[in-house]
C-alpha cells in the first residue's frame, strides 16, 4: 500500500536533489550567481525551476482536478521568475503566456518543432502522484503537461519516462519491473538504447564510475541526455543513503539539479521522506503540504478519470 510518506518523500526529494544540485550547475559564473542567490535570507536552500514548476503543476492539477494545458499554462506564466533559473527557451514561452499569447503559439513560436529539453521530465513526478491510483491516466497526462513547454517527441517521452518510473517506485517495484514498465512506454529507440544499456549495468551491478555514466548516458539538458541517466542513477541508489547519491550524480557533472531533482524524486517515491537528508530547505513546510494534498487527492475514490474530457 502506497504511503503519504512516499509523496512527501517524492516531492521533498525532488527539492531537495534540485537545491543540493543548483551550486553545482553550469560554468563559473553560474556558480557564482547561484553562490549571490543560493539561499533565502533566513539561511535556507533555495531550489531553482525544477521544483516551482513541479509545484505549479501540482496546484494546477489540484485546482482543475484534471491535466487542462491552457491551466498549466496559467500556472507556470504565473510562477516564472528569473531567479530560479529557467531555461532561456521555457523563459521566452512563459513570458509570452504572461503577456496574453495562447500557450500553443508561445511553445512553437520559440521551438517550431517543440523543445526536446527535459523540463517536462523534471515535473513528471508530479504526474506519478496525481494519477498513482489511475495508472491508465499517467502516460496521457504527461504527455498532455509536457506539451505545454516540452513538444518536441523527445521532451514528451521524458516527461513519460519519469512518470511511469516513478509510479512503478510508489510500488516499491523491483529494479527488473521498474526497467520493464519504462521499456514499456518507450516509443524511441533513442530511449529504449539508453535503457538496454542502463539494465545491463544494473543487472549486473557493475560499478560504473560517474564519468562513464556521463559518457555513455548522458548529463545534459535535454530529455534523452539526462532522463535515462537520472533513472539508472535512482535505481543504482535505491537501498544507498541519498547524500551518496548526491555525490554520484554531483561527479557526473551537466545538468546537475535537474539530474538530482528527478532522480531525488524517484529515490523518496521508494523510500520516503524519513531516509531524506535533514537540510534546510526553502518552504519546506509548503512543500510537505502539498504532497499531503496529493495523497489525499490520489487515494480518495473516483468514479471517472482525471484526465478532462478533451484528451480522453
Amino acid at each position: 500500500m502506497i504511503r503519504a510518506d512516499q509523496f512527501v518523500g517524492c516531492v521533498l526529494g525532488l527539492a531537495t536533489g534540485d537545491a543540493l544540485g543548483a551550486p553545482h550547475e553550469g560554468g563559473p559564473l553560474e556558480r557564482f550567481v547561484w553562490r549571490c542567490i543560493g539561499k533565502t535570507r533566513d539561511g535556507n536552500m533555495r531550489w531553482t525551476d525544477d521544483t516551482q514548476m513541479a509545484r505549479d503543476l501540482a496546484d494546477s492539477l489540484l485546482a482543475e482536478g484534471c491535466a487542462r494545458p491552457d491551466a498549466i499554462a496559467r500556472c507556470f506564466a504565473d510562477g516564472y521568475r528569473w531567479s530560479r533559473g529557467y531555461g532561456p527557451g521555457t523563459a521566452r514561452v512563459l513570458r509570452r503566456v504572461r503577456a496574453g499569447a495562447d500557450w500553443q503559439e508561445a511553445t512553437t513560436f520559440v521551438h517550431a518543432e517543440g523543445s526536446l529539453g527535459n523540463g517536462a521530465a523534471m515535473r513528471a513526478p508530479i504526474i506519478a502522484l496525481f494519477f498513482a491510483n489511475e495508472h491508465d491516466a499517467i502516460i496521457e497526462a504527461a504527455t498532455v503537461s509536457a506539451k505545454v513547454t516540452h513538444a518536441h517527441p523527445l521532451g514528451v517521452e521524458g516527461a513519460v519516462v519519469i512518470a511511469v518510473a516513478t509510479r512503478a517506485l510508489l510500488d516499491r517495484a523491483p529494479v527488473e519491473r521498474v526497467l520493464d514498465s519504462v521499456m514499456s512506454a518507450t516509443s524511441s529507440s533513442d530511449f529504449s538504447d539508453r535503457f538496454a544499456v542502463a539494465r545491463i549495468c544494473l543487472e549486473a551491478r557493475c560499478d560504473v564510475s560517474p564519468a562513464e555514466v556521463a559518457k555513455t548516458l548522458g548529463n545534459g539538458v535535454t530529455a534523452i541526455t539526462s532522463c535515462v541517466t537520472a533513472s539508472y542513477i535512482a535505481l543504482r541508489h535505491l537501498d544507498a543513503p541519498f547524500e551518496t547519491m548526491m555525490r554520484f550524480i554531483i561527479a557526473c557533472g551537466g545538468d546537475v539539479d535537474t539530474i538530482g531533482a528527478m532522480a531525488g524524486a524517484m529515490w523518496g517515491a521508494y523510500n520516503g521522506a524519513a531516509r531524506l537528508p535533514a537540510i534546510a530547505l526553502e518552504e519546506r513546510d509548503a512543500l510537505v503540504a502539498l504532497a499531503g494534498r496529493l495523497y489525499e487527492r490520489a487515494t480518495a475514490p473516483r468514479p471517472c478519470s482525471m484526465l478532462h474530457p478533451e484528451h480522453q
